[in-house]
């Protein structure tokens, strides 16, 4: 089962590499392979969760257009699988806090995803170095809302910001993370 995982990541890699270069016909084959995967993740944690699947194809839409509008920010350098299960993951805990729901969501797989990323060390950098680079409050707006899944109006009520101000102090931080990935300098 793990070599067909593996061999699943680098054929959507490869169908994401084109579709990024402008394939139309690769980024709808890509679009139709990972919708089944979406459809089991989110039916797992809905399960987890105590809900029912009411919501499970409006959830994988949602991501789907997250994945369609975000898609640029894939680095293709590294494997598709952690990136499409990051957006997976943000968009059925927003759909899970809609509802009125918290807690953690587990990923099947992370081991192998992580594995994955582990074979990779050489194209990455250590992200909690990267991460020091910004200022603090910088920091905790990242932290927040990329890694936690907050919404810039929660961030901004903990922090005595607007939602505005949030959104774009997040913006110029994500733009310096990117420097610091592209060029290898993690010097404040």
């Amino acid at each position: 089962m793990q070599e067909r995982r593996f061999g699943y990541e680098e054929e959507w890699g490869r169908l994401m590499r084109l579709a990024l270069d402008g394939d139309a016909l690769a980024y709808r084959t890509l679009l139709g392979a990972i919708a089944p995967h979406l459809r089991n993740t989110v039916r797992r944690v809905l399960s987890r969760s105590g809900r029912g699947t009411a919501d499970l194809e409006d959830i994988v839409q949602e991501i789907l257009l997250a994945v369609h509008l975000k898609r640029a920010t894939w680095d293709r350098s590294l494997p598709f699988m952690p990136w499409l299960n990051a957006v997976a993951r943000y968009k059925t805990i927003d759909a899970l806090r809609r509802a009125g729901i918290r807690g953690e969501v587990e990923l099947d797989g992370l081991a192998d995803t992580l594995a994955a990323q582990e074979r990779q060390e050489d194209h990455t950098l250590d992200s909690k170095r990267i991460l020091q680079a910004l200022e603090a409050r910088q920091r905790d707006i990242v932290v927040q809302i990329m890694l936690m899944g907050r919404s810039a109006a929660e961030v901004g009520s903990a922090l005595g910001m607007s939602e505005g101000a949030v959104r774009v102090a997040l913006h110029r931080s994500l733009k310096k993370l990117a420097t610091i990935f592209r060029t290898g300098s993690h010097e404040n």
